[in-house]
């Protein structure tokens, strides 16, 4: 019998995992977004270093997902009070929690981080993980991966990520 209570319990984890991530959010909550962080880890990069299209690109990428939550009601925090801590972190996205404490700090009921990773100039992949800063549960995070690298398919990612995952109906 615990047999195949362990069985049934394995079978049944993917779908329990998944379904903390359609919980409604919260309407009107404070939201502190700390920014996308570019891992570039192509051939290209190593060789040539930083680009300012992508720098560039990035800065769309985080307008466009600011604008989406706006547009959805909550409220965009000032990350003001913890640039200094910020700009220290090399990616708030990986960062054993410090983006929970600089959420709180910030008096955020959600922490929004997201990553692009640049394998080749042809495949990228873009995430976006949305926390609930006082339980540290992710609420909504995917990754999605795109092919080609201009402000079009970077737009194009983000765009189905908040569409199809984060803000779908």
């Amino acid at each position: 019998m615990r047999h195949i209570l362990v069985a049934l319990i394995l079978t049944m984890w993917p779908a329990l995992a998944c379904a903390a991530l359609d919980k409604p959010l919260e309407p009107g909550a404070k939201v502190a977004f700390l920014g996308m962080t570019f891992i570039d880890l192509s051939t290209e990069g190593t060789y040539n270093g930083v680009r300012a299209d992508e720098t560039a690109r990035l800065e769309l990428m985080e307008s466009a997902a600011r604008d989406r939550f706006v547009q959805e009601g909550f409220v965009m925090l000032s990350t003001a009070p913890v640039a200094a801590e910020l700009a220290s972190t090399v990616n708030p996205a990986d960062c054993n929690g410090c983006e929970l404490h600089m959420g709180e700090r910030l008096g955020a009921d959600y922490v929004l981080v997201g990553e692009v990773r640049k394998i080749s100039n042809l495949i990228l992949s873009v995430e976006l993980v949305l926390r609930d800063v006082n339980s540290g549960e992710i609420l909504r995070g995917i990754a999605v991966d795109i092919r080609s690298n201009t402000d079009d398919s970077w737009l194009r990612g983000i765009r189905y990520i908040l569409k199809n995952h984060f803000f779908k109906s």
